[in-house]
């Protein structure tokens, strides 16, 4: 298509309009949202640090998991906690194991769900139960494959309760180990972290995370459980936070407070994993929706339009300087967020993870097209 000169120039002055005006959403995203997670967390008229409190763990066939993470769970310095494990139609040892660990820790209560063709193999079920048979009205939540960082995790959690603040988000960062992916797990994980911990922080929250995140049972109740995404696998943590979330929150980013999985070791597992987590995307509301798809978006017009924009002499300057800018203040305060999350590794390589990140990021979304397949093991 041919172009004359005066229609060249209009092109380049909307698209530098454009490109200024995707720099300032995105400099805006990342001051708010990011810059929130760097505000500190008061507490205000925090609940007393003896207030029982009742774990809930949701396993099946997690016969190594139990026998290895279980411990550190169950040995938490607190004064007074249970801890409600639901064994959900395991097949493997749990059982026994479990059994054994009741020997030895009165505590611990085990909810054991028997093998039935006609009950799902989800979540949502053996969670409910959990938390309906917990004998204290503060619940915290983990998984079987979690390990706390220290014995204070309980207690770090518990002292975020207070009169105003009903509902305690968590984090729970992956370990690290050898290689790219794992590098790119971990990248996730704290991107991920950050965003929904920043929202949280100024009174945005969209999500919590089910490996360690802690509520008040009253509220579960209020709400018929997971009633109103029952039928969704997924939905847990996010969906459910959305039904029970009305500015009754807070954040907990102290690092006795993190909670670490073991990370998948292949390519195809950790896509397989990410897919099941963004299936739940589709339900969000649209105000979440759009506030959650600006960055993507600013950022993908963002390099197209400073691609373009430099083939241009008179633009060229001014659409560099703003990117530079940009760039750098992306990179100190995202770096700053990093190194609250205990992934100061990762800092010096943030412009290039966001890159590989958020360029697999469309195919793996996109490729979420048969739901049946994601399963709780």
């Amino acid at each position: 298509m041919y172009f004359s000169p005066e229609q060249t120039i209009q092109f380049y002055e909307i698209l530098f309009i454009f490109f200024c005006t995707v720099v300032g959403l995105q400099l805006l995203y990342v001051l708010f949202i990011h810059g929130g997670l760097l505000r500190g967390t008061k507490v205000d008229e925090p609940i007393s640090n003896k207030t029982p409190v009742s774990i809930v763990i949701c396993a099946r066939n997690e016969a190594t998991n139990l026998f290895k993470n279980l411990p550190s769970i169950l040995e938490q310095k607190y004064p007074n906690f249970e801890v409600v494990i639901v064994n959900h139609q395991s097949t493997d040892d749990s059982k026994y194991i479990l059994y054994a660990f009741q020997e030895q820790y009165k505590h611990l209560h085990v909810v054991e769900i028997t093998r039935n063709q006609h009950l799902k193999i989800g979540k949502k079920l053996p969670l409910s139960m959990g938390i309906k048979g917990a004998k204290h009205e503060h619940i915290l939540v983990t998984d079987a494959d979690c390990v706390p960082d220290s014995d204070q995790w309980l207690a770090s959690m518990s002292q975020h309760f207070s009169k105003k603040n009903e509902i305690v988000l968590g984090y729970s960062p992956y370990q690290k180990t050898k290689g790219f992916l794992n590098a790119l797990i971990r990248f996730d994980t704290a991107w991920i972290g950050m965003n929904y911990l920043g929202a949280a922080r100024n009174g945005m929250g969209y999500m919590g995370v089910g490996r360690n995140m802690a509520y008040k049972k009253d509220l579960f109740e209020k709400v018929n459980g997971f009633k109103s995404h029952y039928s969704i696998l997924s939905g847990d943590d996010d969906l459910y936070f959305q039904a029970i979330a009305k500015k009754n929150y807070t954040i907990n980013i102290t690092p006795e407070s993190f909670v670490y999985s073991e990370p998948k070791q292949n390519l195809a597992e950790w896509i397989q994993q990410k897919r099941r987590h963004l299936s739940t995307a589709p339900y969000y509301k649209v105000i979440k929706k759009l506030m959650l798809g600006i960055y993507p978006f600013t950022l993908y017009s963002l390099y197209l339009s400073f691609v373009i924009l430099l083939f241009d002499e008179k633009y060229r300057i001014y659409a560099l300087s703003a990117f530079l800018g940009l760039f750098l203040i992306k990179w100190l305060i995202q770096g700053k967020c990093f190194r609250k999350l205990n992934e100061t590794s990762l800092v010096p390589f943030l412009p290039f993870m966001e890159i590989v990140y958020f360029s697999l990021l469309p195919i793996i979304y996109y490729g979420i097209t048969n739901k049946s397949k994601f399963k709780w093991k």
